[in-house]
């Protein structure tokens, strides 16, 4: 998430700065980002003078501390709580006062995330969808604390990006994720209790509801580890029987099974 949410920055004209744990992980976004980037020059979707002006304007960095120059941050971390809090204590240190700081995180409470900043009116939820480069929608999320200023700016941002901003409060699952994991589980739970085959439901979904993309299809493009997260958080924030993961999906999860990611989920990948 955070390689395609770089490459949308770079291609809005913004200087860019990624940081990465270490130097490998950073070439290898890089080297992501100029693919992709290659690929819409080979489509004749950019021209290559302006491809090459983008790549000019990223840079990659391991230490934290060169953000702090920059406007606004997007933190893009797994989604783990601690992990995200301990992110946005750093970047607090070494940001400056007006910049804002963002998550990119689409199952955790926004305001939990940044309860034990010293300002929390400059955070605010920037939930892109996978893949950001090709997905046109932005959540904007709005933390108690989140202020009106804060969240006119995030949402400028991504409109310069491209993308359509739908602004919401910090609720569980904000708004696609709210409605989109417990009709997910629900399509696995049919699986089992109509016997239908995973070809057949996402062919029944397309055709009969006009899906653009059948729910196996999607979980495996989602990836069924990151959506068994997402639903494991919803139902601690809801407890709800809806939005607990499906058992064939936490099997899967234990099994490796993921998607397109490692090759096989509902369907083999080459």
């Amino acid at each position: 998430m955070g390689t395609g949410i770089a490459q949308l920055a770079i291609e809005a004209g913004y200087a860019t700065v990624a940081h990465e744990l270490d130097a490998v992980r950073g070439e290898a976004a890089r080297a992501r980002i100029v693919h992709f980037l290659g690929r819409k020059v080979e489509k004749g979707q950019l021209a290559g003078d302006v491809r090459d002006a983008a790549l000019e304007r990223l840079a990659l960095t391991t230490d934290i501390g060169d953000l702090g120059a920059c406007d606004l941050v997007v933190e893009a971390v797994f989604e783990e709580l601690e992990l995200k809090r301990d992110v946005f204590a750093q970047l607090e240190r070494v940001c400056r006062d007006d910049a804002i700081l963002a998550t990119n995180t689409s199952a955790l409470s926004v305001g939990a995330i940044t309860a034990k900043l010293a300002r929390p009116e400059r955070a605010v939820g920037l939930h892109f969808f996978n893949p950001a480069p090709l997905m046109p929608l932005v959540e904007v999320v709005q933390a108690e604390r989140t202020s009106d200023e804060t969240v006119a700016v995030a949402v400028g941002f991504a409109e310069r990006l491209g993308r359509t901003p739908v602004r919401c409060r910090d609720t569980p699952g904000f708004v696609v994720n709210r409605v989109l994991i417990p009709l997910l589980n629900d399509c696995v739970r049919v699986l089992d209790d109509a016997g239908v085959s995973a070809e057949d439901l996402d062919r029944a979904m397309t055709l009969g509801a006009g899906w653009p993309l059948g729910p196996c299809a999607l979980l495996d493009l989602i990836g069924i580890d990151v959506h068994v997260h997402a639903s494991e958080v919803l139902y601690e924030a809801m407890r709800e029987d809806r939005v607990a993961p499906p058992q064939r999906l936490v099997a899967m999860r234990d099994a490796g099974t993921l998607g397109r990611k490692t090759g096989e989920g509902f369907f083999a990948y080459e």
